[in-house]
Parts: structure tokens; C-alpha cells; sequence
């Protein structure tokens, strides 16, 4: 369940390991292109972690965090 805090939503994510964690991140790549939205995130081994906010209106939580966080869902 993605958080919102501190004017962004913040989700952690784990997977099996690092191969599984950077495809995740691979595959949130393309969709953050396809959204012209790009997320703050680290990767450390096997758990990533995505801030998102929309630095346009002023680095706040919009529509458009929480249509590419459903989106973002979606993919696991």
C-alpha cells in the first residue's frame, strides 16, 4: 500500500533478488516515460523504494502520482 507522507507517496518494494528488483525498475522506467513523470527511488539488492510527487505543482501529491502509482501496481 503506497503512503502518503511528507507531500509524497512512498512505496517499498522486495522481490526474490537483484536480478527480479532491477527488471521491476526496468519495466517502472517505461511506464514513468510513458507518463512524462519520473520517481525519486534506490534500489539496494533486492528492496526498492519509490517516492513520487509532482515537482511541477510544487512538489505535492496530484492525480498524476496516483495514476502512475496504480499503474506502477499493476505490473506486480
Amino acid at each position: 500500500m503506497w503512503k502518503e507522507e511528507n507531500n509524497t507517496l512512498y512505496k517499498r518494494f522486495q522481490f526474490k533478488d537483484f536480478s527480479e528488483a532491477f527488471a521491476f525498475m526496468t519495466r517502472v522506467a517505461i511506464l514513468a516515460e510513458k507518463h512524462d513523470h519520473h520517481p525519486k527511488w534506490t534500489n539496494v539488492w533486492n528492496t526498492v523504494e519509490i517516492w513520487l510527487n509532482t515537482h511541477d505543482a510544487g512538489n505535492i501529491v496530484t492525480s498524476k502520482d496516483h495514476a502512475l502509482a496504480n499503474d506502477i501496481d499493476a505490473l506486480i
